[in-house]
């Protein structure tokens, strides 16, 4: 079943966590299949909200990149490996295929085989030595068994056209013979004796009960057929199995996980005209065809909690976006079609998400209503955020009464065992909650770092330093690390070294790493806005 992907940014946070898993849960209900996914590894705080209310961790979703899976590639039968070209013959031409999966009875591809490979095959190949099932002889021959002793038939295709002494003196006709003959009972009676591996009776004639005596008392299979010698010794060797003349070497086959863009390339400079598609655990699934490279179909996604290129999914520009869900400023995200783009100027995307479950009659169940909240929680800080609104307060009331819980209590919590930095690098602290931002033409990334203890940040303010301004150098104009105690609602900032002039414009006083700014809690709605105002102020 096809479904739509919801996520969040990368690097996730609980509010996108949340949003997706939420949405998700809305959009199944407005029979709208949707999964939530998350862009990485969740934090610790996020972790604790979905640990609390029992929900599973989404699955890490590596891309957006159009793969082969989503392809609309033929989804050809195919044949195994012991069936006879006859019956794939007849199976192609009245299918219109011209080329054959060839597969073993797990599923497993085996080889192609084409139209041209069964015509070179009466051409090249020894027309005289037979190797195949007897029931393959049975199927291409429409005949009818009249002794079987053995499953598989081994020998020299022999067409009894002589006397029965002349065959004698010959001595051509043994143990390994497959005998091909009409009503010559002379001749089937010595094949019998010398113990053939098979006779085919031809213009279905009946084979008398002395000769099947002797016949049962050899061991020697027979086979009866309606076709006369002449179509049935032109016809023996279709009987064949597929496996002996199917190309096995060198085939180029693709897996349903590769890219489309690793492919492609490949695909249209090969000769070959088809393709096999294999599954993560190399079963056949289907043919590819040039035609199919044609108008690919795009993975359908939603973003929640985001709306910036660099913030979203590798291969974004792969997908088709439907659906944006958003509360931050509006990014760069472009799209080919007319879509649903939601941006309110609430303290937290869940809180839209509450509105909309609203909006849609759909009740919210307890853990679902728990994650909303937690949402919430964890974007306005408790309401401390300036980004707060009157809807971020009143979801959280109304979400109260579906949970029922402690509300500071349970916050505080959350916080706790978001904020904790026991056991972390300093590029996980920096990179647990940063983004990047193109401000003015410039890459601009602001970590966010949230903490009830600052000391365990400002022991290793060097190494912080240090750390910003080799990340700077390599990929930034500018990096701000913002350290907000959530207790006391202000923020410690730490900054690129070479750039004091331009923090000391963003934040209008005198700066030095690790500076208290009060009041300064949000870096949406008060660190973004004062970086654009201070870089358009340099030009």
């Amino acid at each position: 079943m096809k479904y739509n992907l919801i996520f969040g940014h990368k690097t996730p946070d609980t509010d996108s966590v949340c949003s997706a898993i939420s949405f998700s849960h809305l959009k199944n209900k407005l029979n709208e299949p949707s999964k939530a996914y998350i862009l990485g590894d969740i934090n610790k705080e996020t972790a604790f909200v979905l640990k609390y209310f029992n929900v599973s961790v989404p699955e890490i979703l590596d891309n957006v990149k159009i793969q082969i899976k989503d392809l609309d590639f033929e989804r050809v039968k195919p044949f195994t490996k012991n069936k006879s070209v006859h019956f794939a013959y007849f199976h192609m031409n009245e299918n219109k295929l011209r080329t054959l999966p060839i597969v073993d009875e797990e599923n497993n591809l085996c080889g192609l085989i084409t139209m041209k490979d069964i015509a070179m095959s009466l051409i090249n190949t020894d027309q005289h030595y037979l190797c195949t099932s007897y029931d393959n002889i049975i199927e291409t021959l429409l005949g009818k068994s009249i002794l079987k002793f053995d499953e598989i038939i081994k020998g020299y295709v022999i067409v009894a056209a002589f006397e029965e002494k002349t065959l004698r003196k010959s001595d051509i006709v043994n143990e390994n013979s497959i005998v091909i003959t009409g009503d010559r009972y002379d001749v089937i009676k010595y094949a019998i004796e010398s113990k053939v591996r098979l006779i085919i009776v031809t213009g279905d004639l009946k084979v008398t009960e002395e000769l099947i005596e002797m016949a049962i008392k050899n061991k020697v299979n027979i086979i009866g057929t309606a076709y006369h010698t002449y179509y049935t010794a032109k016809n023996i060797s279709l009987a064949k199995y597929v496996d002996d003349i199917m190309k096995k070497s060198d085939i180029m086959m693709f897996s349903e996980e590769d890219y489309l863009n690793d492919c492609k390339e490949d695909i249209e400079q090969s000769k070959h005209s088809k393709f096999p598609i294999i599954s993560k655990d190399k079963k056949y699934l289907g043919l590819l065809s040039r035609s199919h490279l044609i108008n690919p179909k795009k993975k359908k996604v939603i973003l929640v909690d985001h709306n910036e290129m660099n913030q979203s999914a590798d291969g974004i520009e792969e997908a088709e976006i439907l659906e944006v869900i958003d509360h931050h400023k509006i990014g760069d995200i472009k799209t080919s079609i007319p879509i649903s783009f939601r941006n309110t100027p609430v303290g937290s995307t869940s809180t839209i998400i509450f509105q909309m479950y609203r909006e849609n009659n759909v009740e919210i169940s307890k853990d679902i209503a728990g994650l909303i909240l937690s949402g919430i929680i964890s974007d306005t800080l408790l309401f401390k955020s300036p980004t707060t609104t009157g809807r971020d307060k009143y979801a959280v009331n109304e979400l109260l009464k579906i949970v029922d819980l402690d509300l500071h209590e349970y916050a505080m919590d959350m916080f706790r065992a978001g904020t904790s930095l026991e056991g972390k690098t300093l590029e996980e602290i920096i990179y647990q909650d940063f983004k990047k931002f193109n401000l003015v033409y410039k890459n601009v990334g602001i970590s966010q770092v949230f903490t009830l203890d600052i000391n365990e940040i400002m022991n290793r303010k060097e190494e912080f330093v240090k750390l910003i301004d080799d990340i700077t150098s390599d990929k930034y104009y500018l990096i701000i690390m913002a350290v907000t105690d959530i207790v006391n609602e202000g923020s410690y900032i730490f900054y690129t070294s070479s750039k004091e002039k331009l923090v000391r414009m963003i934040f209008e006083e005198d700066v030095h790493q690790g500076i208290y700014i009060d009041k300064c809690i949000s870096r949406k709605k008060q660190i973004v806005p004062k970086v654009i105002n201070a870089l358009n102020q340099l030009k």
